[in-house]
């Protein structure tokens, strides 16, 4: 009958040993995973203290509630939205701060650069790339043919005026 008792001891051990080592090991997976899915100190606490209680009901419990994505998953998830956005063209960057921008602006709200300007015929808004308008026809004044008008030195001086040449 003793070599009974002592094999029951032994198998009871093993399984004591077993189960304790699962317990920890729980304990211990269930701290780094909801450490990596949220951020706050409350839920990470109340996360590894329902399996330290419960034991594995308690891991049960966790994976049903805890959420679906950890922080890195949810930040690359919000980058890739945004790409998506930004190549579709509903979320506008100014070329050249960066800074958001809507489609109607003609010029950058943070650097004052100049996305668009209006057509000189019709004065619809066209892209400064364009080199006519798409709506009335008319070939795009460009930049460059913007030159100062001859005027008295005085008035010059105080507020420049500046007049528009046609192209060739």
């Amino acid at each position: 009958m003793g070599d009974w008792e002592g094999i029951v001891r032994v198998v009871a051990a093993v399984a004591g040993a077993y189960w304790a080592i699962l317990w920890l090991s729980a304990i211990v997976w269930t701290y780094r995973d909801v450490k990596d899915r949220n951020s706050d100190l409350t839920s990470q606490v109340v996360a590894v203290f329902l399996v330290i209680v419960f034991n594995i009901p308690g891991l049960f419990l966790y994976l049903i509630l805890r959420p679906p994505l950890t922080m890195a998953e949810a930040y690359e998830r919000n980058l890739e939205t945004e790409a998506i956005l930004h190549e579709v063209g509903e979320v506008r960057a100014c070329p050249s701060c960066k800074g958001r921008v809507e489609p109607e602006f003609f010029f950058c709200p943070h650097c004052a650069a100049a996305l668009r300007e209006p057509c000189h015929a019709c004065g619809k808004p066209l892209s400064l790339t364009w080199q006519a308008c798409p709506y009335c026809g008319k070939r795009r004044v460009a930049r460059a043919a913007l030159s100062p008008s001859p005027e008295p030195a005085s008035s010059r001086e105080t507020t420049p005026t500046f007049s528009v040449t046609p192209p060739p």
